[in-house]
């Protein structure tokens, strides 16, 4: 069913036209009562469902969905707590700079204010974690309101959308309206602001070039080895919570108080990197600021003052491509520091390779890791202290993808982004890794994956505690007031994951590593290995 057809339809049939022009091609969702129509008019679509165990878990499978198709990924849930449990998942997407949109069942327009099933303040509740919320009221309209939203989702800074769907709108028949202005706006960099830019490159002499999360995309990954490659310089994508302290800068973090220029493409000044202070950094550096939000563009103007010598509003995406296309290599010696420090390992982690006797270091799990990583593999890295080690020790590979829990910093989406990155990419390996905690949000979700046939390896750091919370108490608190981070010792995750269907390993020493993955890597189907690590706090990376 075409959107411009003049045949009156169901607006659940015309919210499934509107996926479909909009080219989504699969969902994420929970069933519930409010949203019976549109599965209904699910059938037959071509659009397929994932049906989940957990409104968040579609939430975050549609994030990671987004991130590595390029598609706008969708989760579909039902009203009222089905709308509130998937909210829980929209900081995650907000921060990562994701295009995402949450259709939630709602109540009938006709019975609102009267103690309608599941009445609940939906767009209310949603609006201050999307970039914008709102509630289907015409039938006419709703394939139109889909397509506005998914517009309003991919441009410039890309993020949630909400739209909220009444029983009352999907169940009626109307006309559907002619879609009008549903394109995103496009957000080009200026000629005269590229030249600028390109001009400032070329006088100073340790600059760095800091990408957003947003450019975490199929078509940013490209764009931005084509930056580093016309260049010559490293582009560091700015993606963790850590910020400045990110273990997978690895000893890069001294040399931004080096920098004298520092150029942000879409990533906004925040507390990631320290708000542009200085320290860290250095009072005579210079900033430029590739901006798509004229709100966080004037917070940049406030905070850098006459530091910002240069700024501009434009999509990130486009700002890269601009300046990959006219720039030329340059800063030789500090282009190799760069690169040597983001590469830089601590020789003593070479010792803990192999099959050291006592508890299993992380290093020594991310060292039996790193064989299973090739080509076009979808590396998945959540939880704490755990995270952080498996960010430190492993890149993304050639043509693959490294997917985390972003700039929001909360934990437990691992598990729906391994699901996604199966699905997402059929056929490739999805290896990933995350602390005992992080399993045990969604662990259900393995009766998921192995439902729709979604194989991946969970590799979990079971260290029996919140170990991120227990460090920071070590270290404000002291060591005898840390309490109530502990979990119960060798909890058997990988139990759980066979009796969902899965395929479990139990590793208690690091000899056992290297065959427990490889026969969880050989099983074919959703697969978990719970490897007893000592709790370690995150790496802490310097050079000489």
């Amino acid at each position: 069913m075409d959107m411009k057809t003049t045949t009156r339809l169901r607006g659940a049939d015309m919210l499934w036209a509107a996926l479909r022009q909009a080219g989504v091609t699969r969902v994420f969702s929970l069933s519930g009562n409010h949203i019976m129509p549109v599965y209904d008019a699910a059938f037959g679509q071509g659009i397929e469902i994932i049906h989940v165990r957990h409104e968040a878990a579609a939430v975050h499978m549609a994030d990671a969905w987004a991130r590595l198709t390029g598609e706008c990924g969708v989760a579909l849930v039902t009203g009222g707590q089905g709308h509130t449990n998937a909210v829980a998942g929209l900081p995650t997407a907000l921060a990562g700079e994701v295009p995402l949109l949450l259709l939630s069942g709602h109540a009938p327009i006709k019975e609102l204010g009267l103690g309608a099933f599941q009445e609940t303040p939906q767009v209310e509740t949603a609006a201050p974690l999307v970039k914008a919320a709102r509630m289907a009221r015409h039938t006419s309209t709703l394939g139109l309101d889909v397509l506005r939203a998914i517009a309003l989702a991919t441009e410039g800074r890309p993020g949630p959308v909400h739209l909220s769907l009444p029983t009352d709108v999907l169940e009626a028949e109307a006309t559907p309206a002619v879609p009008q202005d549903v394109a995103p706006r496009e957000m080009p960099l200026g000629p005269e602001s590229a030249a600028a830019l390109l001009n400032m490159l070329a006088a100073s002499r340790r600059p760095l070039l800091c990408a957003g999360p947003s450019l975490n995309s199929p078509a940013g990954r490209v764009a931005l080895a084509q930056l580093e490659a016309s260049t010559g310089l490293p582009v560091l994508l700015m993606e963790s919570p850590r910020g400045l302290r990110d273990p997978a800068l690895r000893a890069a973090t001294p040399l931004f108080a080096e920098a004298d220029l520092v150029v942000l493409l879409g990533k906004a000044l925040d507390f990631t990197l320290g708000f542009g202070r200085t320290p860290p950094f250095s009072a005579e550096a210079r900033w430029a600021v590739l901006e798509p939000d004229a709100e966080i563009l004037a917070r940049a103007m406030r905070g850098l003052g006459a530091r910002l010598a240069l700024s501009g509003i434009c999509d990130p995406l486009a700002g890269v491509r601009a300046l990959a296309g006219l720039a030329s290599p340059m800063h030789g010696e500090w282009a190799a520091r760069l690169g040597a420090a983001l590469a830089f390992q601590p020789p003593a982690w070479a010792a803990l390779a192999g099959a050291p006797v006592g508890p299993i270091h992380p290093a020594t799990l991310g060292h039996a890791l790193r064989p299973w990583l090739r080509d076009e593999d979808i590396l998945v890295v959540d939880g704490g202290e755990i995270g952080q080690w498996m960010q430190a020790m492993l890149v993304a590979p050639k043509g693959g993808a490294r997917l985390i829990n972003g700039v929001a910093g909360a934990i437990g989406a691992g598990l729906p982004f391994a699901i996604a990155a199966s699905a997402a990419r059929p056929g490739k390996r999805v290896l990933a890794l995350m602390g005992d905690g992080t399993f045990g949000f969604h662990m259900a979700e393995f009766d998921t994956a192995v439902r729709h046939n979604l194989p991946f390896v969970a590799v979990v750091g079971n260290d029996a505690c919140w170990n991120a919370e227990h460090q920071i108490q070590i270290r404000d608190y002291g060591e005898p007031r840390a309490h109530g981070c502990e979990l119960a010792p060798a909890t058997r995750y990988d139990l759980v994951a066979a009796a969902l269907g899965g395929h479990g390993e139990f590793v208690q020493s690091a000899a056992e590593l290297a065959p427990a993955l490889e026969r969880a890597f050989a099983a074919g189907r959703p697969a978990c290995v719970n490897v007893l690590i000592a709790g370690q706090a995150a790496p802490v990376m310097r050079m000489g």
